[in-house]
């Protein structure tokens, strides 16, 4: 029950954070992070995209190098085949520096 709480805030927290950063790219209408599990589930509307786009990441793990929180994607899959090859380059097995709240929340 605290777990579930916990990921709903974050995935809010989190919806925002990333909706900050995609802007150009298009909206992520909702997001579900499971810390338990360590998933991510992400609906998408992308620019030029007719419909929304389901990404998953099926794995992630939360790394510390020095003071700094870093998430590193070891799983991903994608509704689109030309997005998820996309990710699996770009995102997969790659290390995204986590603000402060996020390392705490995952």
């Amino acid at each position: 029950m605290i777990n579930a709480m916990k990921d709903t805030l974050t995935s809010q927290a989190a919806l925002a954070f990333v909706n900050n950063k995609i802007g150009r790219y298009g909206t992520v209408q909702d997001l579900k992070i499971d810390t338990r599990r360590k998933t991510v589930e992400a609906s998408c509307l992308l620019h030029g995209e007719p419909l929304l786009i389901t990404v998953k990441v099926e794995s992630y793990m939360v790394e510390t190098v020095g003071d700094k929180k870093f998430l590193a994607i070891t799983g991903i899959t994608c509704s689109r085949p030309w997005l998820h090859n996309l990710l699996t380059d770009f995102a997969q097995n790659r290390r995204i520096e986590l603000p402060g709240w996020a390392a705490a929340a995952l």
